[in-house]
């Protein structure tokens, strides 16, 4: 076993550092360096993206868990990201990139990495999202139970499809759109464990989330949606992850259709990113390898921005304008922390008993 000098000489070091009044440095591990047993993982923080550095300057998913969480070990990883992890209390925060493929990989590949053991690891989606205002508002985070994926399907252009149908956009070995004959899913829809994701949102729905005023005038114009203008809450919601940033209110109305369509009508589409079917994909894929449990997997996605336009404005002027900053940016990323952190920190809190089964709702003690 081949371990850095820098494992070594970190107590010292440390010292050193205190008496010149800096801060003790972050362990680096090489992507060789496989210990004789595996590394116990409690929680993994599934983030997608970052903006510039991973402190400092414009946050994104990850920044905000570096700069408050005590990650003091970087693991190598060779893949979009290094992995940190805080080491006193087994939580470890990873950056996918951006998209199914990317999240897919990702997580597949800290899977099958011998330095970790996985196995009883909880696993919790942190990420912002388009959200439907007329189920929220930006900065609001939604639980998901069901997981839909958009790409996974035929289609042709609505400009050639049959007079009789709503979208181009068929499931795969059917016939038209919304076909009651559907086969079964494999990989068009994803459920999380329906008991573990209401405990998350039982544990969080009284959650008072950060609410900035400069959300207020982008609230304020969507005055057919009344959740769209309330301040950020905590609700259930479902996903569609596709790799396609789409927006307006056609699309919107697809989402909705789609989400109903593949949950057997019991999903609602809220939240719009492009990584989770991805993600569970992976999951379950490691769960028959023994490596992973997917019933252990929570999505927690916060709103960003909406994922249409509000009344007046057209759906090209609204993306584009979107292009140039999400107005939820900074909300969204402090909901996704303190709502994530209240999960993380009750799984830890409680890791003798959570560590062999999943929290149920009836864990939660009333004060």
């Amino acid at each position: 076993m081949r371990i850095k000098l820098v494992l070594f000489c970190l107590p010292m070091l440390s010292v050193l550092l205190s008496a010149c009044g800096a801060e003790s440095p972050t362990a680096v591990v090489a992507a060789s360096d496989v210990a004789e047993q595996p590394i116990p993982v409690k929680v993994v923080v599934v983030t997608m993206f970052e903006i510039g550095e991973d402190s400092g300057d414009q946050a994104a998913e990850f920044q905000l868990w570096n700069e408050r969480r005590n990650l003091d070990q970087v693991f190598e990883f060779g893949a979009h990201h290094d992995l940190h992890f805080d080491s006193e209390n087994g939580v470890m925060v990873m950056v996918t990139g951006i998209g199914t493929a990317k999240s897919t990989a990702s997580v597949m590949m800290l899977g099958m990495d011998p330095r970790f053991d996985l196995s009883k690891a909880y696993w919790l989606v942190a990420g912002i999202a388009g959200v439907d205002p007329e189920d929220a508002s930006i900065g609001s985070a939604a639980w998901a139970e069901y997981l839909v994926d958009g790409d996974l399907a035929h289609e042709i252009d609505p400009r050639e499809m049959p007079e009789d149908w709503k979208y181009g956009y068929i499931a795969r070995n059917t016939k038209k759109p919304f076909d009651e004959n559907k086969p079964e899913p494999t990989g068009e829809m994803f459920r999380t464990n329906p008991a573990l994701t209401e405990w998350a949102f039982q544990l969080t729905k009284d959650i008072e989330l950060p609410d900035f005023e400069s959300l207020d005038e982008t609230r304020a114009l969507y005055t057919e949606h009344p959740n769209a203008q309330r301040p950020p809450f905590v609700l259930k919601g479902d996903h569609l992850a596709a790799m396609t940033f789409w927006h307006g209110t056609m699309m919107n109305d697809w989402a909705n259709d789609w989400v109903d369509y593949w949950s057997e009508g019991k999903g609602n589409f809220v939240t719009s990113a492009m990584e989770d079917t991805g993600t569970m994909q992976s999951l379950t894929w490691l769960t028959n390898a023994g490596r992973a449990d997917r019933d252990r997997l929570m999505v927690l996605r916060t709103g960003s921005n909406y994922t249409l336009p509000p009344p007046g404005v057209d759906a090209a002027t609204n993306l584009l304008s979107e292009n140039e900053g999400y107005a939820g940016l900074d909300a969204s990323l402090e909901s996704a922390y303190v709502v994530g952190s209240r999960v993380i920190d009750t799984l830890v809190a409680g890791w003798d008993v959570y560590r062999d089964r999943t929290p149920t709702v009836e864990d939660i003690i009333a004060p």
